[in-house]
């Protein structure tokens, strides 16, 4: 692999709630996933998120989740899926618009927390955001797990899809993440970080958390915004890959109308 994205989820800070340094890691990612308010961030947050990643020419994705502001989006909610959808399309055109003010626009989507998770393999779930993203704007990439039933449907609804993997998470051996709820679960040294990503480049695989190793297809890789020592773990990961060669560019051309 020559070319790699660096992505990380931005505009999640609101003045009671600091979760992440978006200025640095704006510096050090070729794409960044966008709070849309329903877990995370503020209008004027998220506007000024969207402002400075326009000033770096990052490109930028739409990062949906459940309404659950409490639990920053991270548990799982039962909702119609007709309704899901309508939530997404509303926080997909939300980001739109605020883009758009600051001169820049959406070129992709990648749900957040229990929602990304839930519809690796929930058909009902996936189906709605799928729909919710062909509804809004169906140039828009879907960004999702390697292996996830969203990015099936995705491509069999005639939708470009990228697969990520996770710089800062742990994996089972069946390519899904550990749960936040267990020990390990995150990842917050920036050299081993590193190391993992540099070997998924260039073999393909990573070592899940029974030692197994398990193959993985990646076009960009997350470093959390809010995870510990985030700007060191990126920016360690940044440098690591330059050295060996690999461009740092953006999976997603810019989205059009």
């Amino acid at each position: 692999m020559s070319n790699i994205d660096l992505n990380s989820d931005l505009g999640e800070n609101t003045p009671d709630r600091i979760v992440g340094d978006d200025a640095a890691m704006l510096a050090l990612v070729s794409s960044t996933n966008v709070a849309c308010g329903f877990h995370a961030g503020d209008p004027a947050g998220i506007r000024h998120t969207l402002s400075e990643a326009a000033a770096r020419g990052v490109t930028v994705g739409a990062h949906p989740g459940y309404r659950d502001f409490e639990n920053f989006g991270r548990n799982s909610v039962e909702i119609a899926p007709a309704a899901l959808q309508a939530e997404v399309e509303y926080q997909i055109g939300a980001l739109m618009g605020l883009a758009a003010s600051v001169g820049t626009q959406v070129s992709y989507v990648k749900p957040h927390g229990a929602l990304y998770n839930t519809i690796v393999h929930d058909r009902e779930h996936a189906e709605a955001v799928v729909a919710a993203v062909r509804a809004v704007n169906p140039q828009l990439v879907v960004l999702g797990l390697s292996g996830a039933l969203v990015l099936d449907l995705a491509e069999r609804a005639g939708l470009a899809v990228a697969r990520e993997a996770f710089a800062d998470r742990r994996y089972n051996p069946d390519g899904s993440l550990v749960s936040r709820k267990l020990p390990g679960a995150v990842l917050d040294d920036p050299v081993h970080v590193a190391e993992r990503m540099l070997e998924l480049i260039d073999r393909g695989t990573l070592e899940a958390v029974d030692g197994t190793r398990i193959r993985l297809d990646a076009e960009s890789i997350c470093v959390h915004g809010d995870s510990p020592g985030a700007v060191a773990m990126a920016a360690e990961l940044r440098r690591r890959l330059l050295d060996a060669g690999v461009e740092i560019a953006p999976f997603a051309a810019a989205a059009r109308s």
